[in-house]
């Protein structure tokens, strides 16, 4: 689960130590394989300490107190601390994950071809197919949770989702998007109108320029948006948020490839990705009213004797070995620690009794949003190495009784994978029937996933896959069939059942969620993103002007 509340300084990589970060941001020691440690803050703006104590030798203890708390960093808890900062709440933002600064140039981040315990979370291995490297567990990027059913993989570090995201911020239409979240299909033309737009402006989101498109790297995305087409499918350049020039920089030779070999998956060196951590995060810190805590780890959610939300919280050194236990009261509590992790606190305080008389619906209505990976290979045509990034290009079947969407993945492509190879995903609308339940002897909650609540846009996308090989040859293979795994996790806390239109969780003054836990299993066939950080603009706006100085 995504905690944190505290920032750290240290030096920034790069040949210059430049940062691509905003005003009010702090640097880190950069994270690496040899253990550097990053600090956390005991306090921060808005929270007053109030006793710190230790205990035989082990871990300090200490209380705190905050107006508002937003727990996680990604596209829901970063709209979150940007609009409560201007709107005057001295706001703590919680991370479980390190900050990660980047370059150009940088060193921040593992590459594919090299994996080291930078790229997993707490884990002393490897989760990537075909790779059996051992380490030390670090505070890394990616949590690889293993449910009944299905593998969810999980964002860590200031940025959330958006620092391992290779792109897709697409909107889905009207159609779509009120197929997978019917109570708030009335809502669609607000967000039309303004939310979608701001988020787009905010991320700076932009198609490939057919320059760069023309570039070698980006033939197989060329090759993918013909094969797409004879294939039956609509193509579509994706928006995505990355400054173009950076790509160019990587094609003149100017810039170490990152994105021009697809080497994406755990963060991007090179800098002009605009992750929440560079836009929202760095706009919120920039206000003086946002301090954010990295390596804090909430345990708990409670409600104190007095009514307050009461948060247990770890700091962290970047091993996982705990520093401090820290208990933070505050008047109002944001949850943005993506579908897994504000499931699990939920589900936990339900279970545990911290939390009197939850809606029933927590833990429920969740989905895969219809996450599939494939392999394409041995084509007729060559589709080249390297591959560039991100995932620009892609397709819709818009005579599908069920929508969908492929898109060209941008991966690297690693020995000993054949010589002509290509990765596609496909996602789509799926049946929220997953389930989240509490589990004592682990103190957490474990996840559920009936394979049939995905069967029906699984079989279509397998379709598709084969009609790409019947046009252009070779064949597609899905590339975990058994048990796919998701990086698109979404629902546990649906909205409607669990929480209101704007974030409210049912029965329980200043408790709010605002992530992908509230999106029921699907976002209209696109990659969840746009619609979690429209959703949380929405929302905000509404909060601001009913909640504010009412409730926190």
């Amino acid at each position: 689960m995504p905690g944190g509340a505290g920032s750290s300084e240290g030096r920034v990589p790069g040949p210059k130590g430049g940062r691509e970060r905003g005003a009010g941001s702090s640097g880190v020691r950069v994270p690496g394989s040899k253990g550097g440690k990053e600090r956390g803050s005991s306090g921060g703006v808005g929270a007053s300490q109030v006793r710190v104590s230790g205990r035989g030798g082990g871990p300090e203890v200490s209380e705190h107190h905050a107006r508002a708390v937003v727990v996680g960093t990604g596209f829901g808890g970063g709209v979150a601390a940007l609009r409560l900062a201007e709107a005057g709440v001295d706001t703590l933002v919680l991370e479980r994950g390190v900050r990660w600064p980047t370059g150009p140039d940088a060193t921040t981040f593992p590459r594919v071809d090299g994996l080291d315990r930078r790229a997993g979370w707490l884990t002393d291995r490897s989760t990537t197919p075909g790779v059996f490297t051992t380490w030390q567990p670090y505070t890394g990027l990616v949590e690889t949770l293993r449910a009944r059913g299905t593998t969810v993989n999980c964002a860590a570090g200031v940025g959330g989702g958006s620092l391992v995201s290779h792109g897709m911020v697409l909107q889905p239409p009207e159609d779509h998007f009120a197929l997978s979240l019917p109570a708030l299909a009335d809502l669609y033309g607000e967000l039309d109108a303004w939310a979608y737009p701001t988020v787009a402006r905010m991320l700076r989101l932009a198609t490939i320029p057919d320059d760069v498109l023309a570039a070698e790297p980006y033939r197989s995305s060329r090759l993918f948006l013909d094969a797409a087409e004879k294939a039956g499918l609509e193509t579509f350049r994706l928006p995505v948020p990355v400054d173009w020039d950076y790509v160019r920089g990587e094609l003149d030779g100017r810039y170490a490839p990152t994105y021009t070999t697809g080497d994406l998956a755990y963060g991007v060196n090179n800098g002009g990705k605009h992750s929440v951590d560079a836009t929202y995060l760095a706009a919120a810190e920039a206000t003086g009213r946002v301090a954010v805590a990295s390596l804090h780890l909430v345990r708990d959610l409670a409600l104190d004797p007095r009514g307050r939300w009461l948060l247990r919280v770890d700091r962290l050194d970047t091993d996982g070995e705990v520093q401090e236990h820290k208990t933070i009261t505050a008047d109002a509590v944001f949850l943005a620690a993506g579908s897994p992790g504000t499931t699990r606190l939920l589900v936990k305080a339900r279970a545990k009794g911290l939390v009197p008389d939850l809606p029933d619906a927590v833990g429920t209505g969740w989905g895969n949003n219809g996450n599939r990976a494939y392999a394409w290979v041995q084509m007729d045509d060559d589709p080249g190495r390297p591959q560039g990034g991100p995932s620009c290009v892609g397709g819709r079947d818009p005579g599908s009784p069920l929508p969908y969407t492929v898109v060209h993945a941008g991966s690297p492509i690693l020995p000993p994978s054949p010589a002509r190879m290509m990765a596609l995903a496909g996602c789509g609308i799926v049946r929220p029937e997953g389930r989240w339940e509490y589990d004592a002897d682990a103190d957490d909650a474990i996840l559920t996933w009936p394979r049939s609540a995905d069967a029906d846009v699984a079989k279509l996308i397998a379709e598709r896959m084969d009609a790409f090989a019947d046009t252009g040859g070779g064949m597609v293979v899905e590339t975990a069939p058994v048990e796919p795994a998701t990086w698109h996790p979404l629902g546990g806390v649906p909205v409607g059942e669990a929480v209101d239109a704007h974030g409210r969780v049912l029965g329980h003054r200043g408790l709010y969620v605002l992530d992908g836990s509230r999106v029921p299993g699907s976002t209209g066939a696109c990659g969840p993103a746009m619609t979690i950080a429209a959703f949380a603009e929405h929302s905000m706006a509404a909060l601001v002007r009913s909640d504010l100085g009412e409730v926190f």
